[in-house]
């Protein structure tokens, strides 16, 4: 079997769950701690050994293509200035044998059609899909999560689904897997037998979510090809592997550590939070900035208490 070398970052959407900070800066290139978004997911594929990276992109979308290419000025200044450890830090943003390509999707057609349009870049091979807005809750995981559905692909030859446990009380805010089972230990994999959008908490048939990595066969296009609008009125991913499940068997993985949607306000601050107490330079300092936000509440809290009792 063919290894797997291509992934698809599927980058051209409007971000509005992000509005207004969304509005001129692609929501790929909001910050998390000192990096963009993209760059985390980026540094996620080539530690799980792609050397292909597809962005499909759109207008107004130039500054993600902009920060993974050079910057001979700005590397100039911080050479001749001696900012040694600045500059390292701008050369490695991505590696040297690592072929970067954009895509553009003419129209916002929904991600289904956003995957399609990389079909050229692909070919005839296997490939991962990787939404932009996921982060993991340390590099190490997202390193993990990839590198094992890969490895279960190239073994099984089983399309490939990244699932995580959600509270049962919220499956209707997920797109939820059916393969038999309420829950799975991490890095189980079982045959996926369905995968319903939002169920009812009554009908779901698991808490297993769907987190937005996936590994898939080129057949995956000609089936893209020919799914029709779906919700929203945008060609669905999750249509077409409802499609590519009646002709093959599909896998859930059951990840490692934990996800954040940095896609919405809750989702981005936690990544924040989560990946800059693991930043020596600034983790102490952030456990005291939050120890004495949460003092001040307290003391308001109280106040306001007094104030009505009074």
């Amino acid at each position: 079997m063919k290894s797997i070398r291509t992934a698809v970052i599927p980058v051209a959407g409007l971000g509005t769950r992000l509005l207004p900070a969304s509005k001129a800066i692609p929501k790929e290139m909001v910050t998390v701690v000192d990096k963009p978004v993209i760059q985390y997911v980026v540094e996620e594929a080539v530690a799980a050994g792609m050397t292909k990276i597809v962005l499909v992109t759109r207008s107004g979308k130039e500054s993600i293509e902009n920060h993974f290419d050079s910057h001979f000025e700005l590397e100039t200044q911080l050479q001749q200035k001696g900012k040694v450890t600045l500059l390292k830090a701008i050369d490695e943003i991505i590696p040297r044998n690592i072929e970067l390509l954009s895509i553009r999707q003419p129209r916002a057609a929904g991600l289904g059609d956003a995957i399609r349009c990389a079909e050229p870049a692909v070919g005839n091979e296997p490939f991962v899909v990787m939404l932009p807005d996921v982060l993991f809750s340390t590099q190490d995981d997202a390193r993990w999560n990839m590198r094992t559905m890969v490895d279960a692909y190239s073994q099984s030859g089983h399309a490939q689904i990244l699932v995580e446990q959600v509270p049962e009380t919220l499956v209707d805010q997920y797109g939820i897997v059916d393969c038999g089972f309420r829950t799975l230990d991490i890095g189980a994999t079982a045959r996926v037998y369905d995968m319903v959008e939002k169920p009812s908490v009554d009908t779901a048939p698991s808490n297993l979510s769907i987190v937005g990595r996936y590994v898939l066969p080129p057949s995956i296009f000609n089936l893209l090809k020919t799914t029709g609008k779906g919700a929203g009125g945008e060609i669905q991913l999750t249509d077409a592997l409802l499609k590519l499940l009646a002709q093959s068997s599909m896998q859930a993985l059951m990840m490692r550590g934990r996800s954040f949607d940095c896609g919405n306000k809750l989702g981005f601050l936690e990544a924040n939070l989560m990946l800059g107490l693991q930043d020596e330079s600034i983790a102490s300092k952030l456990v005291n900035i939050m120890e004495q936000t949460l003092a001040d509440r307290s003391r308001q809290a109280a106040m306001v208490l007094q104030q009505e009792v009074a």
